[in-house]
């Protein structure tokens, strides 16, 4: 059975000998990490820069090396090459109070009640267990779960079980966390809830980052994206960034079919029923426009929608990644 203990070794480590500074922006930053297990190289040279206080997302299908480099950021398992500093420390460890991390590997004493399972949780963190205690009763309240406190875990629900671990992750009220597909295994409801959290977690400062193979989840959260393939990294940055590799798309219906107006339309136009389906050309749109209406096109409506993370995705990761990550997507689903 997998259990939630961070770093176990590291309790001896008083909290007040943890030097905290704001002179660095980044709570994590790493640089040309890499990971071999036997012949295969699981991890081969990703960088990744994440600011204090962002919600940032790692996104790619399954083995593409999303849980390997959280597990390197966090010391659990040490790159063959690279570096990583996390909250202005080089050896994770010794920031591990600081740290909040649910695996994707879930796992509860089945005995455990719920409120206990969070205070053993936060005290793995250094957090008194009757302070623990005290937090989990709360934190179960807050969560609408307070009639679950004294149940155990085996007679939860495996999405309340998920829950508590979240819960548990969180006791101590880490300054950074981690999370490895949380959403996994999640009703929809109780993404929303994870979703509204994540968010509340940011606001108060916190540093959020998580892997998901679901686009959606980082489209609606995240500040700053990885997208890995393969055990690389081919794109880091904004989330507005990454939809803008592709050019925002023009769907236009006219009233007339044919016309002089037909040769001021870009090359790549497309006819789909009542509509013309075109990139927005690097121009913009107001020299179309008055190419349109000079011709007497008839312009009956005209929209421009920007390129989803998705869309971005596919063409940044390659078909093949995109199509493995649709499959996990529909296999959860189901």
């Amino acid at each position: 059975m997998f259990t939630l203990g961070l770093y176990p070794e590291a309790m001896d480590i008083a909290t007040s000998d943890i030097v905290h500074t704001d002179e660095s922006e980044l709570a994590i930053e790493a640089r040309g990490l890499v990971k071999r297990f036997d012949q295969t190289l699981a991890v081969d040279g990703i960088d990744l820069s994440v600011r204090r206080g962002a919600i940032y997302g790692i996104l790619g299908p399954n083995g593409a090396g999303k849980t390997t480099t959280l597990r390197m950021i966090l010391g659990i398992i040490d790159p063959d090459a690279g570096t990583r500093r996390l909250l202005d420390h080089d050896n994770p460890k010794d920031v591990a109070r600081l740290i909040g991390y649910l695996p994707e590997e879930r796992g509860l004493y089945q005995s455990m009640k719920a409120y206990d399972a969070i205070a053993f949780m936060g005290a793995l963190r250094g957090l008194p267990l009757a302070e623990g205690r005290k937090r989990g009763r709360e934190l179960l309240e807050q969560h609408g779960l307070s009639h679950a406190a004294d149940k155990q875990i085996r007679h939860l629900s495996k999405g309340m079980a998920q829950i508590v671990q979240l819960l548990g992750t969180l006791v101590h009220e880490p300054q950074l966390v981690v999370l490895d597909e949380p959403f996994s295994g999640l009703d929809a409801i109780n993404q929303g809830k994870l979703e509204v959290l994540i968010r509340s977690l940011a606001e108060k400062g916190t540093t959020v980052i998580f892997s998901t193979h679901v686009i959606a989840h980082a489209e609606r959260l995240c500040e700053g994206i990885a997208i890995i393939a393969g055990g690389k990294v081919p794109f880091s940055g904004g989330v507005d960034e990454a939809r803008d590799r592709i050019p925002a798309q023009v769907r236009l219906e006219t009233s007339s079919a044919e016309g002089q107006w037909r040769s001021a339309l870009p090359e790549e136009t497309r006819r789909i029923g009542r509509f013309w389906h075109f990139p927005l050309p690097d121009s913009g749109i107001e020299p179309l426009l008055r190419a349109l209406i000079d011709g007497d096109a008839g312009i009956l409506s005209l929209s421009i929608e920007r390129a989803g993370l998705h869309d971005a995705f596919v063409a940044i990761a390659g078909e093949a990644a995109a199509a493995d990550l649709a499959v996990e997507t529909e296999s959860e689903a189901g």
